[in-house]
This record gives C-alpha cells, sequence and structure tokens, in this order.
C-alpha cells in the first residue's frame, strides 16, 4: 500500500524491467543530487512529482529524499512473489543499509534480483539506485536524518509486523487499520511536521498542535487509497478493510469478490468514507494552523486534501465500482484543486467553507485526535535478521 497518498493505480500497465533504456541509468549519474530526485519522483509518484516542488527548496529536497526512501519500503511490501517472511528480512536488511551497518550496494543487487516484472519498471530503477538515495539522506542535518530515519524504522517495522499476519481477507477491526495506516501514513504526518518546524521556528511554536493532527492528516489520505485501490489489492492477495465493520453490516470480506451489488458491502464502504472524511476534516485544521505566508507547505497540504476528498466523492457515487480506474478522479478535477487551493490559500474562512462544499454529501465521523499508535518496540518483528 502506498505511502503518503500516491496517485498511481496499480491498475496501470507494467513495463517488464528489462524494457528499461540501458542508457537511462548512466544519465542519471550525470545528474545533480535534486534533478536526480526529481527524475526518480516523476517515475514513482506522478502526484508527489507535482506537490513537493511546491515546498520551500531546502524542504522540498529533504521530502523528496523521504519518499523515496519510503518507497522503497513500499516497493518490498508490494511486491506479490515474496511472501512475508521475506519482505521482513530485505526491511530489516534496509533499515540496516540506511543506518549504514550493512552494504547499500549489497542490499540493492539482492532486492532488485528478488523482485519481479509485476513491480514497476521505474520501481526496479529505484532500488537500483537506492546507494544514492542513502547518500543524499546523509548530507541532510542530523535532527533531518532523525526524523528520516525514525520514520522509516517505524514504516517498515510495522509494514513487517502486517506482512506477517497474513490477513488476505481483512484486517479483524478498526484498530487494526489504524495502526495499519499508522505505519504506512501517521508516521509520515508526524515525520513531515518535524520538518516542517526545523524548516520554521515560526511553525515550531505550535508543534504540539500539529503533532496532534498529523496522525490524523495520514490516515485520511491513506483511508482513501484503500478504498480506492481495493480491488487491486484483492487481486495481488491483500485486504486492508476492516471485517468488524463489514460483519455488523452483515456482510463476509471471505466472499469479497461477490461483493458487487452486495447492500451490507455497500454500506461498510459508506461508513469507511464517513471515518476518511472526518480525518481529511482534522487535515484541514492542521493546515490552517501552517501560518498563512508559508505557501508552499500549505499548498503541499491542501492538494493532497483537495484529491482526496474528491476521491471519496466518485467512490460514494460510484459504490459498486469493481475497479479502481472507475474511481480515478480526472485531470480536469487535478487542475481544478489546485487553481481552487491557489486562490484560497491565505485565507481560513474560504479553506474551510471550500471544503465544506465540495464534501458536502459525503458521510461523516467527526475524529477525535487523542488515539496514539502502540509503541514500536511492542512490534512482533524479528530483528535478529
Amino acid at each position: 500500500m502506498r505511502p503518503f497518498s500516491d496517485g498511481r493505480a496499480r491498475s496501470e500497465p507494467v513495463t517488464p524491467p528489462d524494457s528499461v533504456p540501458v542508457d537511462l541509468a548512466p544519465r542519471k549519474l550525470l545528474l545533480s543530487d535534486d534533478d536526480f530526485q526529481s527524475a526518480m519522483l516523476e517515475g514513482v509518484s506522478r502526484t508527489f512529482a507535482l506537490t513537493i516542488p511546491q515546498l520551500p527548496s531546502g524542504l522540498s529536497r529533504v521530502v523528496s529524499n523521504a519518499y523515496l526512501l519510503c518507497r522503497i519500503v513500499d516497493t518490498i511490501e508490494d511486491e506479490p512473489v515474496l511472501n512475508g517472511a521475506r519482505k521482513n528480512y530485505f526491511c530489516q536488511r534496509f533499515l540496516r543499509a540506511l543506518n549504514g551497518t550493512k552494504n547499500a550496494e549489497l542490499f540493492s543487487r539482492q532486492l532488485g534480483a528478488a523482485l519481479s516484472s509485476q513491480t514497476a519498471a521505474a520501481e526496479h530503477e529505484l532500488i537500483r539506485n537506492v546507494p544514492r538515495v542513502i547518500q543524499i539522506t546523509r548530507s541532510f542535518s542530523e535532527p533531518q536524518r532523525e526524523a528520516l530515519q525514525h520514520c522509516v524504522h517505524t514504516m517498515a517495522n510495522g509494514m513487517a509486523e502486517f506482512q506477517l499476519r497474513n490477513e488476505k481477507h481483512g484486517l479483524q477491526s478498526l484498530e487494526d487499520l489504524d495502526q495499519y495506516c499508522y505505519y504506512v501514513a501517521g508516521v509520515v504526518g508526524q515525520m513531515l511536521t518535524s520538518l516542517f518546524c526545523l524548516h520554521s521556528a515560526e511553525i515550531a511554536k505550535n508543534h504540539d498542535a500539529l503533532m496532534g493532527l498529523a496522525i490524523s492528516f495520514g490516515q485520511g489520505l491513506q483511508m482513501t487509497n484503500i478504498l480506492k485501490d481495493v480491488w487491486e489489492d484483492y487481486q495481488i492477495g491483500a485486504c486492508w478493510l476492516p471485517r468488524e465493520i463489514f460483519v455488523e453490516e452483515g456482510f463476509d470480506l471471505r466472499n469479497l469478490t461477490r461483493a458487487r451489488n452486495r447492500r451490507g458491502f455497500r454500506r461498510g464502504i459508506q461508513r469507511l468514507i464517513g471515518i476518511a472524511h472526518g480525518h481529511l476534516r482534522n487535515a484541514l485544521a492542521y493546515t490552517m494552523v501552517i501560518p498563512s505566508h508559508e505557501v508552499g507547505i500549505r499548498n503541499f497540504c491542501l492538494w493532497a486534501i483537495g484529491l482526496a476528498v474528491l476521491t471519496l466523492r466518485k467512490i460514494n457515487s460510484h459504490l459498486y465500482y469493481t475497479d479502481g480506474n472507475q474511481v480515478k478522479i480526472r485531470r480536469l478535477s487535478v487542475k481544478g484543486t489546485i487553481l481552487f487551493s491557489r486562490l484560497t490559500v491565505r485565507n481560513d474562512s474560504l479553506l474551510k467553507l471550500l471544503f465544506y462544499l465540495v464534501a458536502l454529501r459525503l458521510p461523516l465521523t467527526p475524529i477525535s485526535t487523542d488515539w496514539s499508535p502502540t509503541e514500536t518496540s511492542e512490534l512482533r518483528v524479528d530483528r535478529a535478521l
């Protein structure tokens, strides 16, 4: 499952790694670090190749690197030919490469050899370039590196735990969904908040208020991804929907392939839309804590929120969708989101009005920000690998 809130659907055609032009890697070596990261982002995420450059330049460089580090973990999680134990193995090897206790080039070769043609060519290329991505990480300040490493460690260990559970017919409970969303997105919200506070002393004055909303922000984006990609996930043997929600509505997720036109399944999806909507309201509150003159950071947040709300609207109006492409928002909607966010970015009243109008017909479950994730020290992951 994609960390942050990625715009690439799994149902897009996957190009086998052998089809990558032979001169592509040498060209990458000639690029500056910033241009290299931009080129890698273009390949693995259209959404973040668009939004990250809105950030101030120094911050953009660190966030680009953070996304690529998270995407490496995500590539391991999404590789369909690896079982949970092998995914755990590669996650732990990557963490050691990031910490400098293992050779990054050796990890890159081993993982690259283990990936199948079902993994996109751009992600094969990312894995080949792990040493350079890590080299860029090491160029940042110590507080920046600590923020990135904490995020990646938490994400890798959390993802590994859920892969070892091997729950192909959904997570057991809504609490499990909260926990999973924390590992793949909530911790990213915390990391971004730390980076924003390092960037600006004025933002740092609101550190506690931002951290109180950061996890919820990440969960809203991730739940939107889960709902959008439910059928594509199922095709590769994964399901991140909480069984308890659907049991309460009279539907068994073991019958997911026969879920089309089932009222119980539809009601369960609508309940999850309401929860995601509640988290996205918190995401808007988070954005409005950022000083209004920090236009780049606000736009970075607002574009992600806007695209997520539009996706929820599309799902809510196509509850019998059977493919992520059926609820994919159009390019025109993306352009509209960018335009309206730029027009309203400094005005909190207009931002709240716009959000209200766009989300008007969505189910809503208000979300408290009191929930806190289990500490990573409690994860049931073998660290002796």
